[in-house]
């Protein structure tokens, strides 16, 4: 069963095929728990111990995706989940998921899930505030 208006069937961090015991786990892992640090390819790449290159070959062949799509991702999931279930002014969102501007969250939501943040917050908040 499909879910309506764009969202993910499932987390792009479930989707990543490496083992725990591979050098882009840790990478993935920091990646998730802190979608809004410095995720360059440089800084991904020096904290794992591999060149820039070889980072790009394993995420390519470990999730099928290039780092600055997964970074993306990582970070529009954050925004989903923090839309969906706080009141969070759009700029707070939008820098507490790694965006780092409103402007770039919304072309991203628009890109990716055809709809603005706005939308997507009326659309699927699970909580009502008065």
């Amino acid at each position: 069963m499909a879910r309506p208006g764009g969202q993910s069937q499932f987390s792009v961090r479930q989707s990543a095929k490496c083992g725990t015991d591979s050098v882009l786990r840790q990478v993935l892992d920091d990646i998730a728990a802190e979608p809004r640090a410095d995720h360059t390819l440089a800084a991904m790449a020096g904290r794992a111990g591999v060149s820039e290159r070889h980072l790009t070959r394993l995420f390519r062949a470990e999730t099928g995706t290039t780092a600055a799509q997964f970074v993306e991702r990582i970070r529009l999931e954050a925004a989903q989940a923090l839309l969906e279930s706080g009141s969070d002014p759009l700029d707070s969102v939008a820098r507490r998921s790694g965006f780092g501007s409103v402007e770039t969250m919304r072309r991203t939501f628009q890109r990716v899930l055809g709809l603005t943040p706005g939308s997507y917050r009326d659309r699927f908040r699970t909580t009502r505030h008065a």
